[in-house]
């Protein structure tokens, strides 16, 4: 597999940790010391929203600080349009990405109505903006060093 399809792998893997909150399989993705930054894009000016340190941290919020699904729903990260840039053991990846919220409808205790058919729910785009992840090759597998996240909205935090 080319290194280009190996970095693009790693965000795959990023995207799906964070659609499950699986902290393990975050962390897994980063170096020991990674560190990372989210921005919102107010008008093409970075504005600081959260920084995170180290991988273990990066799995911790990934499993605690995210908002848990609702009953029968999920969120689906997808990724557009990656740019790779590889030179030797040090990767960079620009990608677009968007955020679905899906939830599906309780099915009725007496069945679905007639001439239902099809997938039953609603599928809501609810967050969009950048990842440009900055990766190095460690003992042979691609590891994000350092991972910038802008968003396209601001975002608001519980208690801030």
């Amino acid at each position: 597999m080319s290194d280009e399809r190996q970095v693009q792998q790693v965000l795959a893997r990023y995207v799906r940790a964070t659609d499950a909150r699986d902290g393990s399989a975050m962390s897994a993705l980063f170096a020991d010391d990674a560190r990372v930054e989210i921005f919102y894009n107010r008008a093409g000016v970075p504005e600081p929203v959260a920084e995170l340190v180290g991988a273990a941290a990066i799995g911790e919020a990934t499993a605690s600080m995210m908002a848990p699904h609702p009953p029968r729903g999920w969120s689906h990260h997808t990724t557009h349009d990656h740019i790779i840039e590889v030179d030797g053991d040090e990767a960079t990846l620009d990608a677009q990405f968007v955020v679905f919220n899906t939830v599906g409808d309780e099915r009725p205790a007496d069945g679905w109505p007639a001439g239902a058919s099809g997938a039953q729910g609603t599928i809501t785009p609810i967050e969009s903006g950048y990842y440009r992840p900055r990766m190095r090759r460690v003992d042979g597998s691609w590891r994000i060093v350092h991972h910038t996240i802008v968003l396209d909205q601001p975002m608001a935090f519980p208690g801030a």
